[in-house]
């Protein structure tokens, strides 16, 4: 239950994506007065290319063990599934040893409650305001269905299975028979698959769409096209928000949502959060493919999802900085593994030449930033959420409330911390 907190703070969002609109969402409804900046007209990025999954079943974090040494080896195809560029840049080898220090069976196990929970949590607020702001959004509860080809994949997944069934979460192993039957009209070139029952999916830019002009209605301003420079300080407290067009706002608390930009801000804030953009990649197809189940490809990493309208193709992790370059070789390479699968699906030339990206935010261990950082009494974080922001978006804004409210947090935080080391 959402109830006000009887006092009305200035707070200013600084990115304009799913994580920082739900930020504005929960602190409108407890009484604050909510500004929104960003940079971008807000209608494109992540948070409209993403594959628009609610996943819980995602359980295991980005930095595992062997990923980077399956990184390196993908380091020398332009079409592999995970891409980073090496680059000589103080804040990339500072992420990079980073990263490779929280390739562990230890952080595994320290995430994997953490990454549960917070999705649990966000998937179900999904529905929750869906519900109380009677919003037509697409939300589908059809599950998720992780497609093998090799007998190595399988038995992969069949440990990811054992895992999820641990921590309380339904899913289970198909047969190639099974699988077809739930989808009837698809050509499928499978061994067999995961089914993870407990994850639901969206179409992202109809929330998107329904959320904005809602939180207009509600009175949170939006400043669009305008790029935060700096701050105005006093002592330990943040009290003005500047920007390049020459803005000041005025500001009781300030919440950092800004994504794979936060660079230059961290540096203005003297914060050391370590984090890095990694780009993936969308292609829409309206043609029939008899796709109705959400799919990820588990050899190839591409993520298929019926969308309302159209099936959304997505995959890559690229993380070569910040840029909205498309690679040809990796928009190809997503392409090219869906016939692989689905023999009666074929992506064409101008569906592949209106492919778009997203940026993605990337910490070392797998886990966002959510909460206060010690540097500052009135800023809170709320990023570094890479493939989950989409489905961490709810449970994210809800929390960064209840810290700028001081009321006991739905979640433990503390892994959350965004001055932990690595």
């Amino acid at each position: 239950m959402i109830t006000s907190t009887n006092m009305s703070n200035k707070c200013v969002v600084i990115g304009g994506g799913i994580i920082g609109l739900s930020c504005a969402y929960y602190l409108q409804k407890t009484g604050h007065e909510v500004t929104v900046i960003d940079q971008s007209a807000m209608d494109s990025g992540a948070s409209y290319v993403n594959a628009g999954y609610l996943t819980p079943s995602h359980i295991i974090p980005l930095a595992a063990p062997g990923v980077m040494k399956q990184g390196l080896k993908w380091m020398l195809s332009s079409k592999s599934p995970l891409y980073i560029k090496p680059r000589l840049n103080a804040g990339f080898l500072k992420w990079t040893m980073a990263f490779n220090s929280s390739c562990t069976y230890k952080n595994v196990a320290k995430a994997i409650p953490a990454i549960r929970d917070i999705n649990l949590l966000s998937r179900d607020l999904y529905a929750a305001i869906k519900e109380a702001e009677n919003f037509s959004f697409q939300l589908e509860k059809k599950g998720l269905l992780m497609l093998c080809q090799s007998d190595h994949m399988l038995e992969e997944e069949g440990h990811t299975v054992a895992m999820a069934h641990k921590e309380g979460l339904p899913a289970k192993m198909l047969s190639a028979e099974e699988v077809q039957q739930k989808m009837p009209d698809a050509k499928l070139n499978i061994k067999g698959a995961a089914y993870y029952e407990c994850d639901w999916h969206t179409t992202p830019g109809e929330f998107m769409h329904e959320f904005k002009v809602f939180l207009e209605e509600s009175g949170v301003k939006f400043l669009k096209h305008e790029q935060v420079t700096d701050f105005g300080k006093q002592g330990e407290k943040i009290t003005k928000v500047q920007t390049q067009s020459g803005k000041e706002i005025e500001a009781d608390e300030v919440i950092l949502a800004t994504g794979a930009w936060a660079g230059t801000l961290n540096k203005k804030l003297n914060l050391n959060i370590l984090m890095q953009a990694g780009k993936g990649y969308r292609i829409n197809s309206t043609a029939e493919t008899g796709i109705t189940l959400p799919s990820i490809l588990c050899e190839a990493k591409v993520a298929i999802t019926p969308m309302n309208g159209f099936t959304r193709f997505a995959g890559t992790m690229e993380i070569a900085g910040i840029n909205h370059d498309i690679n040809k070789a990796r928009v190809d390479a997503i392409a090219q593994a869906v016939p692989r699968y689905f023999e009666n699906v074929t992506i064409t030339e101008a569906e592949k030449a209106d492919a778009q990206c997203g940026l993605r935010p990337v910490t070392p261990d797998g886990l966002p930033y959510i909460g206060r950082t010690s540097k500052w009494q009135n800023l809170t974080l709320a990023a570094g959420h890479a493939m989950m922001g989409w489905s961490l978006g709810p449970a994210t804004g809800l929390l960064v409330s209840e810290v700028i409210n001081g009321t006991k947090p739905s979640l433990d935080l503390s892994v959350y911390n965004p001055d932990r080391k690595f």
